[in-house]
């Protein structure tokens, strides 16, 4: 066959893997109406407030979607809380998306309520959550490819719970399509180049709020290339942001090298890195092929080289989780979420430092 004849055909069944794989987690979920609040309260239930900045445009034809996939010349704000059904009555590390919504609080996951805000209005929702709650630390979301933006609102309202994570929660949502198709994975990867200046903007609103006194990012997937943007515009301005403490990359679709030359131009007053992978994850090996090849940072295997050499070089702390095994590998890390967790409080109490050998954090 000719080179360019084989091209058309791995192109064509790249595109309909590329389907599969990222349609599947999303199958069971309504198409309209998630967002719109139910009347019913479970008592049992727990409410998971996310307080939102986003790209996006707001939607105009479902109000149960608040935020549309095009895209916004002005940062949006908003808060949504997630009512997340009584543990016996849901599996952890699982979304139970309503059959129809607005749903049953009693065995799914439905709005308790939703609302615009202005920038304002935002800072002052961080400074209450804050004082509610007595936190002072926020952890800040960048959700990756095929998002709509109930999807990441949901998504992260069970990381949260899941991982009951003592933190303000704040999602940045930037306009990806939320369709599996390789037309999208295109759109979105160019978006998402796009957004780092965006979510640099809500980065400085939430490290001038005095109620905060520390920021974690989490990112996944396309969403690290976001993120590394962000952190580069703000390093190749001069400034740095004293609050920001960590960064953890959850199944990275970036480049390797990429990554690596984007983390040694931060300079040493960058926050703590952690790089959360899977040697299995089949959607990263798939965006490998899709890149003409180019090794994905969030499959590699951590024991070789150069890439062993290369992140204690970098001083990377390395999460491997591949042995937790699970149906979807590239969203391991949300679904077996308490053992993450497990893993990092374990590290920590070890006290292993950021020089060290990743061949050490590899197999805890």
């Amino acid at each position: 066959m000719h080179p360019r004849g084989r091209t058309a055909v791995s192109m064509h069944v790249a595109a309909a893997v590329l389907t599969v794989l990222v349609s599947a987690s999303c199958s069971m979920r309504p198409l309209q109406g998630v967002l719109v609040p139910s009347s019913e309260a479970v008592e049992a239930a727990s409410q998971v407030p996310i307080l939102i900045g986003t790209t996006r445009a707001r939607s105009s034809s479902d109000p149960g979607e608040m935020f549309s996939r095009e895209p916004s010349s002005e940062m949006a704000f908003a808060q949504v809380t997630v009512s997340i059904p009584p543990d016996g009555s849901r599996k952890a590390g699982e979304i139970q998306w309503p059959l129809s919504p607005p749903g049953d609080p009693r065995k799914e996951f439905v709005t308790a309520s939703a609302g615009y805000l202005d920038r304002t209005e935002f800072g002052a929702a961080v400074s209450s959550a804050a004082k509610a709650r007595h936190l002072t630390k926020t952890l800040v979301f960048v959700h990756g490819f095929n998002n709509r933006f109930d999807d990441a609102v949901y998504r992260y309202a069970q990381f949260v719970h899941d991982g009951r994570l003592p933190v303000i929660p704040i999602l940045f949502s930037w306009p990806s399509q939320g369709a599996g198709n390789l037309g999208s994975y295109d759109h979105d990867r160019k978006v998402a180049g796009r957004s780092g200046s965006a979510l640099t903007e809500l980065l400085d609103t939430v490290n001038a709020n005095p109620a905060v006194k520390e920021i974690t990012f989490v990112c996944h997937s396309m969403g690290c290339l976001v993120t590394l943007d962000a952190l580069r515009s703000r390093a190749s301005h001069g400034g740095s942001v004293p609050k920001l403490k960590n960064v953890a990359l959850v199944a990275p679709d970036i480049g390797f090298d990429e990554f690596i030359s984007a983390v040694g131009a931060l300079g040493p007053r960058r926050p703590r890195i952690g790089l959360f992978l899977s040697q299995d994850d089949t959607a990263l090996k798939l965006s490998k092929s899709l890149a003409g090849g180019t090794t994905r940072l969030g499959d590699i295997n951590p024991q070789d080289e150069p890439y062993k050499s290369a992140l204690a070089q970098q001083k990377i702390l390395v999460f491997d989780l591949t042995h937790l095994g699970g149906d979807d590998s590239h969203s391991r890390a949300f679904g077996e979420v308490g053992s993450v967790m497990g893993m990092i409080k374990q590290r920590l109490a070890q006290g292993q430092q950021l020089g060290e050998d990743p061949s050490r954090t590899a197999s805890h």
